[in-house]
């Protein structure tokens, strides 16, 4: 069964702190009317640090969408290779060994896809099969797991590789003074990651089974509104509140499972704003410590769009891992309003094989 290995995380240089946001927004903003609405829902998002791509002072101009996009491919070329590499070395594999090159993103495009560039240059099989995924926005972290994991259970002996590239803070727009703009203008990261789902072998998340769900008449709760300067983000207000209606996809696909959620041993869920996790652990009965994973990715690096699963997946195992054969979920979050989740056991090559009985479990 499919093992979704070590995940590896990068994210740029450039550093922007709590307070330089909130001073920016003070200095760009002074004759808001809702200004002390905007700095207290920055302040609470708890994002103490981010990284982007470029100085602040590039960041704040705007040299148009096609010069943005070619700062999009410029930095993907030279920031995902590095972190493609550090993947295949936790799964154990070469370039050789992938079958499925899965590429997620939704802050900038190129066609043919980054999958192209990367078989054409980093010397994968020109057989390798290409999956660029590029509307799911938050979502597509978990999609990209999902889809992986259909591909090797269709392909046993396949592996596949997984990469997110999110440069959100490319699409800042200077004009966007809305308070929902500057709030985003306060949450969002820039990193990249990729992982190793292997169809044989490896340590990590054994995925066992997986489900989406799109909630009704919520398309233009998150959106994107396409125009001459590029990609403008719309966040309805309405979104913090998502989670009631989430939450129970993810029980019930666990319920279908025949897994209590409640009881689960590990969660890593995709960390919008620290709403998305306090209400998951109220639907979903969870502790809070469950959700330390994701909380840190917040707190330390915003909101990175898909790869936001991938870095709290890799502060689980920075932390250890858990138990052999611990039973738990990942879960990404994004348009639609989708929730992409797929359920897994703890495998670790360290302490020795999944027991008997819980592998049989997870055939049945």
């Amino acid at each position: 069964m499919a093992i979704l290995c070590r995940p590896s995380i990068a994210v740029p240089e450039y550093v922007l702190t709590m307070e330089h946001t909130l001073e920016l927004a003070r200095t760009l903003h002074a004759d808001h009317p809702q200004l002390g609405l905007a700095l207290r829902l920055i302040e609470n998002t708890g994002v103490k640090t981010r990284h982007i791509v470029q100085p602040i002072e590039e960041t704040l101009r705007h040299p148009g969408f096609e010069a943005r996009n070619t700062v999009y491919e410029e930095e993907a070329k030279r920031h995902v290779p590095p972190v493609v590499f550090r993947a295949l070395d936790n799964a154990g594999l070469g370039v050789h060994d992938i079958d499925l090159i899965v590429y997620v993103s939704c802050t900038g495009f190129m066609m043919p896809s980054m999958t192209a560039w990367l078989i054409n240059t980093l010397g994968f099989r020109t057989d390798t099969r290409q999956l660029p995924i590029a509307q799911l926005g938050c979502a597509a972290g978990g999609a990209a797991i999902n889809r992986a994991h259909d591909f090797c259970q269709a392909y046993p002996d396949a592996n596949a590789l997984i990469v997110a590239c999110e440069f959100c803070s490319l699409c800042y727009q200077p004009t966007d003074i809305g308070v929902g703009s500057l709030l985003s203008n306060g949450l969002f990261g820039d990193g990249v990651a990729a992982a190793v789902v292997r169809g044989r072998g490896g340590s990590g998340v054994l995925l066992e089974r997986n489900g989406s769900h799109l909630v009704p008449e919520t398309e233009d709760w998150i959106s994107y509104a396409v125009r001459s300067t590029g990609f403008h983000f719309l966040l309805d207000k309405r979104v913090p509140t998502t989670m009631k209606m989430l939450a129970p996809a993810l029980r019930t696909l666990a319920t279908a499972h025949e897994w209590e959620i409640s009881d689960l041993d590990f969660h890593i869920v995709h960390a919008g704003g620290p709403r998305i996790l306090d209400d998951l652990c109220h639907f979903l009965d969870v502790d809070p410590e469950m959700f330390r994973f994701s909380r840190a990715t917040l707190t330390e690096r915003g909101n990175i769009a898909s790869c936001v699963v991938f870095d709290a997946l890799d502060r689980l195992f920075d932390e250890g891992g858990v138990e052999n054969a611990a039973r738990g979920q990942i879960a990404g979050f994004g348009p639609g309003i989708t929730a992409e989740i797929a359920l897994g056991r703890w495998v670790s090559a360290e302490r020795g094989t999944i027991p008997p009985q819980a592998l049989r479990a997870a055939v049945v």
